[in-house]
């Protein structure tokens, strides 16, 4: 007895030395645990803040892009115009010189054959049949040379509006190609920020499954949205649908196929469109007429156009560089609706597009040619 007691002390003194330990162990893991939430946690914070800046990254280079967009077009007519004005004011210095020739001739004409004078003419009593017939003859060019008078006095006054005209549009060319200068240096700019955005966030590496939930998380995203809008879509007498188009609409845009409708994209999702990749500011064409329901940045999508073509059939362009077209806005088959980009997070420039009927996706490869 007196030597068991001792040994049951030290048994004692272990174990509860050793629940120390793991009680130790328990609170270094509880730590590890509340520490890797809060890094977790704070990641994610972060990654929300640097997909914000990705969204506002991507509307101010939409912004740029678009009005980039603008001033070609009026470069174009401008150019247009000069061209024009530029013939009209060659017209209208060559009738000038066609004109100033006549009066020369008319008053050259006017000397030669005057050799009375006006006044005597009328004094003179002797042969007044012969003045009779000499007057009306001076009354006759007299009214021609007034006639081509106003004629030459409009067309300068033409040439000299043409040709102020014509100086105009040249300076209004100058102040665009100005324009269109800062408005690229702008743009490179927003690129560059947007190229670091994409840098931080590829630094906030996510694992195989929180990739997979983002892309559902986006995916459903989408379908909200979409189910929102057929929610609202008014039937048009005029849009019939893409049933009876199979096989003979055109692509949106000319470009590769870097991902066909069906194949594998994260874990089991697969992909509901197509991935065409293509050139930074390449139009983007609506494949049939309607009617413009969403044209905004989505998350995962990037800068999104949504088109009603009617009887529950929708097609959807995404991760553009800038949109041209608005809410509400009717557009017909070929127009150009938007400028390729890579909004949304994309590495690589291209259009992700959609075809749905009734929500459902659709192959597109189906109708497109």
């Amino acid at each position: 007895m007196l030597f068991a007691l001792p040994s049951q002390a030290e048994q004692n003194n272990r174990n509860e030395s050793v629940q120390k330990k793991n009680r130790a162990k328990l609170s270094d893991v509880q730590k590890a645990i509340s520490q890797q939430e809060s890094n977790i946690f704070d990641a994610n914070k972060q990654r929300s803040i640097l997909e914000q800046q990705l969204k506002n990254d991507d509307l101010a280079i939409a912004k740029v892009a678009k009005a980039i967009n603008k001033i070609e077009v009026d470069l174009i007519t401008t150019q247009d115009k000069i061209s024009t004005l530029a013939i009209e004011k060659k017209q209208l210095t060559i009738a000038k010189q066609k004109q100033e020739n006549l009066l020369a001739q008319q008053l050259r004409s006017a000397y030669t054959t005057g050799q009375h004078d006006y006044l005597k003419l009328l004094l003179n009593q002797d042969q007044s049949e012969k003045i009779q017939r000499t007057i009306s003859y001076y009354q006759y060019l007299n009214q021609a040379r007034m006639k081509e008078i106003d004629k030459f006095q409009a067309t300068i006054a033409q040439l000299l509006q043409v040709s102020t005209e014509h100086q105009a549009q040249i300076e209004h060319l100058q102040q665009l190609k100005e324009k269109q200068l800062q408005q690229g240096n702008q743009l490179r700019a927003n690129k560059s920020q947007r190229s670091k955005t994409l840098k931080k966030l590829s630094r906030t590496l996510l694992s195989s499954q929180q990739q997979l939930n983002k892309l559902k998380a986006e995916e459903n995203n989408l379908n909200q949205a979409l189910s929102k809008l057929a929610a609202i879509i008014q039937a048009e007498i005029d849009l019939t649908g893409l049933s009876k188009l199979k096989r003979k609409l055109s692509w949106p845009v000319k470009g590769r196929m870097l991902h066909r409708f069906g194949t594998r994209k994260q874990g089991y999702l697969k992909w509901k469109g197509v991935l065409i990749t293509a050139p930074i500011s390449r139009q983007v064409q609506t494949i049939h007429n309607g009617t413009v329901l969403f044209s905004d940045w989505l998350k995962g999508y990037g800068l999104l156009t949504v088109i009603d073509h009617g009887n529950g059939y929708m097609s959807l362009y995404a991760h553009n560089q800038t949109l041209l077209k608005s809410v509400g806005d009717r557009v017909e088959t070929g127009e150009p609706i938007a400028l390729v980009g890579q909004s949304g997070g994309q590495e690589q420039s291209g259009l992700y597009f959609e075809i749905r009927h009734q929500g459902k996706a659709l192959n597109p490869k189906l109708w497109c040619r």
